[in-house]
Parts: C-alpha cells; sequence; structure tokens
C-alpha cells in the first residue's frame, strides 16, 4: 500500500452565527479562491471588508481563505448568501445552502520576507517555508503571488535557495510512499509540440516491471498536455485509491496531477507564472522537482530540449540549467539523468490531443506510419529508465525497451492501463479529426530549414486544442525535407469556423515554416 503525509493545518475556529448560506457560484478562478458578497449584505457593511481582501470561509468545520468580491447583481449573490468560485465550493464540499461564515483574515506571516525578496535580499530556509505555507494556504493575493514570482525571476535565486524553495514546496502537500525501493519518472521541461514520449516510455518501463507512476498535468500555454492526450482514450481524474490499486497492479498509470494533491504550492505559483510568461530557471527547477520528490521517485530521468525556438536555445544555456538541477536533486536525495535532445521541432506528426494520441498508439502498434522521431526518443528515454535497475548493465537499455516494443508488450501494457482507468473506445486507425481544414502551402521551392515551435503551437491553440482535443496541426514536412511551391506543409483540423478563421489570420501572419537551402539547415549538438 502507498502511505500518504499531509502537514498539520491550524485548527478551525468556530464559526460565528453570521445568518449566510453557501452559494456555488460557477466560475472557474483557476486555483484562486474566491468569495462573493453583495454589497448590500449586512455582513459585508458590519465587518468593513473591501474588494479584492483576504476573508476566511467557514463551513461545517472547514476553512478556507479567499480573495474577496464585491457584487451588485443578486442574480450572482443574494444578501444572504456567501457565493465561491469553483475550486473554493470543492474544498468545502458542502451542499449549496448550507450554513456558512466569512471574517477577516489575519495578514500572511511571511510578508516581512516577501518585501526582503523583492528588495534583491537572499533569503533563508525559514524565509521560503514561511513563503510557501502562506502560498499553499491561500494567504496571498495576486499581487503578492505576482510580486514574489518577478522578485525570484529579476534577482536570480542562487542553488541553495532553489533548493529551500523545492524543500518548502514538497513540505505543504502529500508525498507519497510507495514502499518500493525503484520509483521512476520521466520529465521534460516542454516547450516542444507533439513531444508524448511520456505515454510511450511508462508502459514500455512499466512492462519491464519497474513502477512508474506517472502524474501529469493539462495544458496552459501548450496545445496539448500529457494529461489531455491521454484523456482521448482514457479517464485520467480518478481517486486517489484508484490511481494507487492502478500502480500496484500494472506497475504504471497515466494520470492528472491534480488527484493526488502534490506541492500545491507549485500550482498556485504556475497561475501566474504563465500567463506572465515567466520560467525562471530557479522556479522551474524547483516546480519539476518538488512535484517528482512529493510523488514519491527514487530515480528520474530529465529532458532538456535544445533549439532555435526552445525554451533552451544553447549547450552552454542547458549545462548550466543541468548543474542547477543535479545539485538540487542531490540534496534532496533524488537520483537524477539529465539528457539534452534535440528541440529544433516539434516530436511526431500530430499537435494536438487527438493528433497526438493517434501518433502514440500507431507507435505503439508498430504501424508503417509512426512517426521515428517519437518512436527513437521514447526508445533512449526508456531505456534511460531501464538502466537505473541494478539487474541491468549501462547502454543495453535500449535494446531492452526496444524489444519490449517490437514484440506487442508495451502495447499490451498500454492497453491494460487503459482499461483500469476506463477506456473511452478511441479508434486511432480512424480518429475522428477536426471536419474544417486549412492545407498551409510551401511559399516557394527548396528545403525546410526552419519550423518555429512557439508559432506552431499558437496556430494549434488557436485551431481549438486543447479545449476542442479534434482540432490541431497535422506535420506532413519536416526539417531537411525538400518541397516544391505550392506543397503542402501542414494541415489544420478545427470544428469551429471561427477557430479555424484564427488559425488562418495566424498562418497569413507566420506559417512557423522557413524554406531556404540545405546550407541553412540549424545544427544542435544533444546527446540523442
Amino acid at each position: 500500500m502507498v502511505s500518504t503525509k499531509n502537514p498539520d493545518s491550524s485548527p478551525d475556529r468556530a464559526a460565528p452565527p453570521s445568518g449566510l448560506v453557501l452559494r456555488r457560484v460557477a466560475i472557474d478562478t483557476y486555483h484562486e479562491n474566491v468569495a462573493y458578497l453583495h454589497r448590500e449584505c449586512a455582513v459585508y457593511r458590519a465587518e468593513g471588508f473591501q474588494a479584492l481582501s483576504k476573508v476566511e470561509v467557514r463551513a461545517n468545520g472547514k476553512r478556507i481563505l479567499a480573495t474577496l468580491n464585491v457584487v451588485d447583481d443578486t442574480a450572482i449573490v443574494g444578501c444572504g448568501e456567501l457565493g465561491v468560485s469553483e475550486d473554493a465550493f470543492a474544498q468545502l464540499a458542502v451542499p449549496n445552502g448550507h450554513p456558512a461564515a466569512v471574517s477577516q483574515a489575519e495578514p500572511a506571516a511571511s510578508i516581512p520576507a516577501l518585501f526582503r525578496k523583492i528588495n534583491g535580499e537572499r533569503l533563508g530556509r525559514e524565509d521560503f517555508e514561511a513563503i510557501v505555507r502562506d502560498i499553499a494556504q491561500h494567504r496571498y493575493s495576486k499581487i503578492e503571488l505576482t510580486a514574489f514570482v518577478v522578485a525570484c525571476n529579476r534577482s536570480e535565486l542562487d542553488r541553495e535557495e532553489v533548493y529551500f524553495l523545492t524543500e518548502a514546496m514538497v513540505a505543504t502537500g502529500r508525498r507519497l510512499d510507495w514502499h518500493e525501493r525503484l520509483v521512476v519518472d520521466k520529465h521534460c521541461i516542454g516547450g516542444i509540440p507533439g513531444n508524448r514520449t511520456s505515454m510511450l516510455v511508462v508502459p514500455i518501463v512499466a512492462a519491464y516491471g519497474l513502477v512508474f507512476p506517472k502524474t501529469s498535468s493539462r495544458a496552459i500555454t501548450s496545445p496539448a498536455g500529457t494529461a489531455d492526450t491521454m484523456e482521448v482514450l482514457a479517464t485520467v481524474e480518478m481517486p486517489f485509491e484508484q490511481l494507487t490499486q492502478i500502480v500496484h497492479q500494472h506497475h504504471g498509470c497515466l494520470a492528472w496531477g491534480g488527484t493526488a494533491d502534490l506541492s500545491p504550492a507549485d500550482d498556485v505559483l504556475i497561475s501566474v507564472e504563465r500567463p506572465l510568461n515567466i520560467d525562471s530557471p530557479g522556479q522551474m527547477v524547483a516546480s519539476i522537482l518538488s512535484k517528482k520528490v512529493a510523488a514519491g521517485a527514487t530515480h528520474l530521468v530529465l529532458d532538456i530540449p535544445i533549439g532555435p525556438t526552445a525554451k533552451v536555445r544553447s549547450m552552454p544555456e542547458a549545462q548550466k540549467l543541468r548543474r542547477l538541477f543535479e545539485y538540487v536533486a542531490d540534496r534532496l536525495g533524488l537520483s537524477l539523468d539529465v539528457v539534452v535532445t534535440d528541440g529544433r521541432q516539434p516530436i511526431g506528426r500530430g499537435v494536438g490531443p487527438v493528433l497526438e494520441a493517434r501518433d502514440v498508439m500507431r507507435v505503439l502498434e508498430n504501424h508503417p506510419d509512426a512517426p521515428d522521431d517519437l518512436r527513437e526518443k521514447s526508445l533512449r528515454l526508456a531505456g534511460r529508465l531501464i538502466e537505473c535497475s541494478p539487474d541491468v548493465r549501462g547502454g543495453d537499455g535500449y535494446r531492452i525497451a526496444r524489444d519490449i516494443l517490437d514484440s506487442g508488450r508495451a502495447l499490451a501494457k498500454m492497453q491494460a492501463i487503459i482499461a483500469a482507468q476506463g477506456a473511452k473506445g478511441f479508434d486511432h486507425h480512424h480518429p475522428a479529426l477536426g471536419s474544417l481544414t486549412l492545407d498551409v502551402a510551401a511559399p516557394s521551392a527548396g528545403v525546410v530549414v526552419g519550423i518555429d515551435n512557439l508559432q506552431l503551437a499558437r496556430i494549434a491553440r488557436l485551431a481549438g486544442a486543447p479545449k476542442v482535443p479534434q482540432a490541431g496541426v497535422d506535420l506532413l514536412k519536416r526539417l531537411g525535407d525538400a518541397v516544391v511551391q505550392g506543397e503542402v506543409l501542414y494541415r489544420i483540423h478545427a470544428s469551429y469556423a471561427a477557430d479555424l478563421a484564427f488559425a488562418r489570420d495566424a498562418c497569413e501572419r507566420e506559417n512557423a515554416y522557413r524554406i531556404g537551402t540545405v546550407d541553412q539547415l540549424p545544427q544542435v549538438f544533444v546527446e540523442f
């Protein structure tokens, strides 16, 4: 059995009578608890609340902190109601109409430490523990969260500060213990469309016999996350007890990470980092490693792609990031193997949930149309994980992984995991794609010498991915391919005319492909 540990929360104070009843306000505020009071509410007037102040909401012995919004429309909340956003309502776990109380929240105790970081000072372990604890308990407003993220980005955290931040983020949530000597995981720092290697590495490594509980995120700014693509095939949101049962029975899973409540402060920080497009090295390391340690991993293979439009643009930058990851992982007792890979172009042919699921299943089936780059990269990553086993000699992992894939054992393992999580009946032989299409053609003859990962991802999102799983981009040409004028480079799929129009406009401004001569192909020196 897996055991979990949650940090003790502060004791719940008795809720004073207020005459308010709870009302679910169906607004997704994305990792921010929001409360709503009518301006004419007697409690609002008596307590002297101000809009956007922090309040404490209590119901049925449960207590959460929320940001207060004041409304004038009784259609949202009435004078005798206390409205709460979707996330807040789920945390309280009481029905509509349940008695509730609201009061001023105590100021976050870590605010002085936050101000010191804003002023560029170096913080210690206790400072980060206090800040992260307050963030996890939703004591920070969006403005204060933004100030922390920007301050850490502006005056880059030193490696010990990154370790303190990571350690504090692990301590705020559940930490899993699988009671196994070896628990493996794999992660990519992101930025490469179509890079669904996890969905191949998990069944290969699990078929070998290693424990691989893969919890993944949904897309925030990309056309698909691993959880979005897996959701085409199977249920990814399930009770934690079911998830652990699947892992014990099948050695692996592919689930949405929000199920497990791992490093919850990270989810809150991401809610402000992504809109600001801030992904500083220190915060990236803390985010990734805190989730892996909290998930109970003992060994991690980390993929750092480099390329002209990847997150990391050069080998010196990749090596600097590698050293930071290795320092923090070592302090946390996590065995880490960092690999630097080719990030000059998307991996696979499809960009978008259904298209990426098609590519994954074709690789598992050893289909003749399976994308070779996705197969090869997945085998190499799986081989590195298999070599974590003391029974495997260094260099043998790739061969073992290839044999598992070629024999059909990886496909059988994936089918078992899909069935256990709840199969969706996806037909990867005839995938249902968006019926509205647009072919993007080469403006001139030559060789494909550049593919802009960021722009291609943006086009796929404008077409509807990942919210519309059938939407996305199907690549027909890759780096080094010769093309003639008018030849199709890629096909856009959309389900709605407005989405297709947005994608078309983006393509007309910049279609993400650059045509030139062979000598203009970008060179990249990577490990594989």
